[in-house]
């Protein structure tokens, strides 16, 4: 009986292990299978909520405006939404390498400080990094040059973010596989050329879409960048952008070719021009640049559709830049955005139409058709506009936005006052703070070309800087759940090493 008994108990005691055993093993399974194979991290930077319904807004009344449906961006269209505040170790406004730090390490830190403390003495291992060493792919893409603040915390450690030769240097020993996008600002200096480093080190660079096109993932590591960029090294606006360059979408879909492979991939990719347009108060090239961004982010989302169960995509902005509102006191309830589709021409386009005709000597009544032509403002006679207004009275949507856009008498004073400034030396224009509320610290008319079109529009600025309000995030895939709340930006580092079974130091 005893015998049995002992029997019975053993097979209990086996029973029970097997199936121990079966739920360790089942439930090691899931935490594996729960762990995104591919990870797409995108950054707008610049970029809140108000940024991604201008865009919406400008779709919406451009594409379709007879229905009024709300175009939404792909990035809206994720299924998992949250908001995250922004401020620094040192400040309520934070800049992009403070903001960079939290987003890749998890840490606040100083503003200017690229992925270290606040006293430039300890480094922090980015979300990048730390996919780099588990045998993950990196890849790492923006629109501004690629040693910017933002893209430059993903793989280097400096005590300031104007240390861009080192930086470049940080890139070039990185051993990532991939950069695309901008070049870099400080290749040459006490270190050596960093490109010639970076080809020492086993990196391939292209300039150009067919050599870009031509890369396979047997091709190595690579850099890759326009072979044309602006003076700061970056991608032109979108709105200026020449049809033979690389576009933000383009560098993204390759470097998602070039990545592939068994052990997975991570890629950081910057909408870095957000920013830029936002701090010139330029709403017509946020909205494009935004608009890049978001196609950058649908081939991400492509590749989701391929790969539902091992992708990941998160997607926020850094800060909020430009004070950039809905709605201005001009303007009432109203929104006009289709009449900003009349801009042709970012800020930097039209100041190099107005550097010309200031050298050559033009008066304000010779470049009155170059701002018609950048801006869509309109120089209309009384007779112009009676006949306008008849044409208006009478349903004819085209002379309403003309009339719209039509330039009265106030801001014609406004506009020429701006020009007499544009004219000077800027050592010789004044400095005092109302000057500076007016234009900033870029050039007289065309910041008044870009305001007063705004406020037709219903669009307004608060600044020229970055602000304090928090930004969104959006998530797809494989953990998405997590980022679902109102949290810290230093957060979403650390949902992103917790779903990727990293740790960050």
């Amino acid at each position: 009986m005893n015998l049995q008994k002992h029997k019975k108990c053993m097979a209990t005691v086996m029973k029970t292990a097997v199936i121990s055993m079966l739920i360790f093993l089942m439930s090691a399974a899931y935490a594996y299978a729960g762990q995104p194979k591919y990870v797409f991290f995108f950054i707008g930077d610049g970029m809140a909520t108000v940024q991604v319904n201008a865009a919406e807004i400008f779709a919406s009344s451009v594409i379709d405006p007879d229905t009024r449906m709300h175009e939404k961006l792909g990035m809206s269209q994720m299924p998992y939404h949250g908001l995250a505040t922004t401020f620094s170790e040192n400040s309520y406004i934070t800049d992009s390498a403070a903001a960079g730090t939290a987003l890749a390490c998890g840490y606040k830190t100083m503003s200017g400080v690229v992925a270290m403390d606040a006293d430039g003495t300890v480094s922090y291992k980015s979300i990048a990094k730390a996919a780099h060493e588990a045998g993950m792919k990196v890849g790492i893409v923006s629109s501004v040059s690629i040693d910017h603040a933002t893209p430059a915390v993903f793989y280097a450690n400096q005590p300031s973010r104007g240390m861009y030769h080192e930086i470049d240097h940080d890139l070039a020993n990185s051993g990532f596989e991939y950069f695309g996008g901008g070049g870099l600002k400080r290749p040459d200096g006490s270190l050596g050329n960093a490109y010639d480093a970076a080809i020492a080190n086993g990196y391939t660079i292209v300039t150009d879409r067919a050599a870009l096109e031509a890369l396979t993932p047997d091709s190595g590591k690579v850099l890759a960048y326009n072979h044309t960029l602006d003076g700061s090294k970056a991608l032109y606006y979108e709105l200026d952008r020449p049809a033979d360059h690389i576009s933000l979408a383009e560098f993204t879909a390759k470097g998602i070719e070039l990545l592939d492979n068994p052990n997975g991939f991570f890629m950081m990719v910057e909408g870095g021009k957000i920013d830029w347009a936002c701090h010139a108060n330029d709403a017509r090239s946020a909205i494009e640049d935004t608009f890049a961004f978001d196609n950058a982010i649908k081939e991400a989302i492509d590749f989701y559709n391929a790969h539902p169960t091992e992708t990941l995509i998160v997607v926020t902005g850094d800060h909020e830049c430009g004070g950039l509102t809905i709605g201005y006191a001009g303007t009432g309830y109203g929104t006009y955005y289709d009449i900003i589709n009349r801009q042709n021409q970012s800020y930097i386009e039209f100041g190099k139409v107005l550097s010309a005709a200031i050298g050559s000597g033009e008066t304000f009544n010779d470049i009155k058709d170059d701002i018609t032509t950048a801006f869509g403002l309109e120089f209309l006679s009384a007779f112009e506009k009676r006949t306008l207004e008849a044409l208006a009275d009478a349903g004819d949507h085209e002379a309403s936005v003309t009339l719209r856009l039509a330039v009265d008498n106030y801001e014609l004073q406004d506009l020429m006052r701006a020009f007499t400034l544009s004219k000077m030396p800027r050592s010789s224009r004044p400095s005092d703070r109302r000057t500076y509320e007016l234009y900033g610290s870029y050039d007289p008319l065309t910041v008044t070309c870009t305001h007063m079109l705004n406020k037709k529009a219903g669009i307004a600025w608060t600044s020229y800087s970055h602000t304090g309000v928090p930004v969104p995030v959006f998530a797809q895939g494989v953990t998405g759940e997590d980022y679902v709340g109102f949290y810290d930006n230093t957060d979403i580092a650390k949902k992103l090493a917790a779903g990727m079974g990293l740790t960050l130091n």
